[in-house]
């Protein structure tokens, strides 16, 4: 039997082990430019050979910049009813991340960018429920582009050894290993699953969280590529503490970095940050529900170690936990409704425990369970 090439085997777990195509299904396949098209083509061609029936959008670069630069206000709040009736109508949605620039945002005006994803949102939450319900599969996963590797301080070469390397593209078989890494984390998800409350301490970090009826969730592959964390959304009301994230958080291009959120009620109630404070603000101020909290996770995968500047990677730091603003997933009986979703990571390999329901469960980067 003939191996697979890197783009081969890439397309066939996008294909094959994450969104799980079948024949008839109508999937979308969203290229955010035209450096993904060996990916791109590959995807397409598995997707073909499944009898599916496969849509390819492809994106330009700058076009979100012109967007957000002369749109008016009825215009950031536009929803057009063809990408209204993709979220509604496909099975299968694979979206791959090729940026010629993450910075191309960074100075678009933080109210505007708000009050267009304020807008959005019935889309994500269409998209979360769809796939809660069992209707819609999808993933995100990300082409090596010298954008991303200068963002992540290295050469195009090298961040591409990163890419195979944190999604076990080296391996003749990646898809047996994601399904081992499931095995293994659905073993302390369920270990999880039935308690009320979690308890995570570390470095100007004391915070506490009920997690009572909430479902945890195990990622290995299946919404993010790569993968490797555990996570659930906590009772809406619920966070209160005060929370240190020593990782750089980037959003859309703009960076805040060293954030501190004192909690109460489940809302942030003071927010300090020593770069980047006032999109943090801006953020946090975009809808009712940006203030409150809408996944609290662990990263697990052992081969991302360091920070790059984008989150598919980084937060699932081996050794890291996240916890986003804003939106949380039905899936794991969240209720939470927002225009955000920013995941904020932190480093948990020293002076770090997490408790649930009193029991210490994870210290200093490892599970103890």
């Amino acid at each position: 039997m003939q191996r697979m090439s890197i783009f081969e085997k890439y397309a066939n777990i996008l294909v094959e082990y994450s969104t799980n195509v079948q024949k008839g299904d109508l999937v979308l396949i969203r290229a955010e430019s035209q450096l993904c098209l060996p990916l791109v083509k590959e995807v397409y061609k598995q997707v073909i050979q499944k009898g599916a029936h496969p849509i390819v959008r492809c994106s330009m670069e700058g076009l979100t910049e012109t967007f957000i630069k002369y749109a008016s206000d009825e215009q950031l709040e536009y929803i057009d009813p063809v990408t209204k009736l993709e979220y509604e109508k496909v099975d299968k949605l694979i979206s791959i991340g090729a940026p010629l620039n993450v910075k191309n945002m960074a100075r678009a005006n933080s109210a505007k960018m708000a009050k267009r994803s304020s807008a959005t949102r019935e889309l994500s939450t269409l998209m979360l429920n769809r796939a809660a319900e069992g209707k819609l599969n999808w993933v995100i996963a990300d082409f090596p582009t010298n954008a991303l590797a200068q963002e992540a301080k290295m050469s195009l070469d090298e961040y591409t050894e990163f890419i195979i390397n944190s999604c076990y593209l080296d391996l003749d078989n990646p898809i047996a290993k994601w399904k081992d890494i499931g095995k293994e984390q659905d073993r302390i998800v369920n270990l999880l699953n039935g308690t009320k409350k979690l308890h995570i301490i570390g470095e100007k970090t004391d915070i506490t969280f009920s997690v009572e009826g909430r479902k945890w969730v195990s990622c290995a592959g299946l919404n993010n590529f790569p993968d490797g964390e555990i996570f659930t959304s906590p009772v809406e009301d619920s966070a209160t503490g005060e929370i240190y994230f020593d990782f750089p958080a980037i959003y859309r291009g703009n960076e805040s970095h060293k954030i501190w959120l004192k909690l109460e009620g489940g809302k942030v109630i003071d927010a300090k940050a020593e770069k980047g404070e006032e999109f943090l603000l801006s953020m946090l101020d975009m809808d009712e529900g940006s203030r409150f909290v809408g996944e609290i996770a662990i990263g697990t995968n052992d081969r991302v170690k360091d920070v790059t500047g984008n989150i598919l990677f980084d937060e699932k730091i081996g050794g890291s936990i996240h916890m986003a603003l804003g939106a949380s997933y039905p899936e794991t009986g969240g209720k939470n409704e927002s225009g955000l979703h920013w995941d904020i990571i932190k480093n948990m390999k020293e002076n770090s425990k997490i408790f649930a329901d009193d029991k210490l469960i994870y210290e200093n980067g490892k599970f103890a369970i």
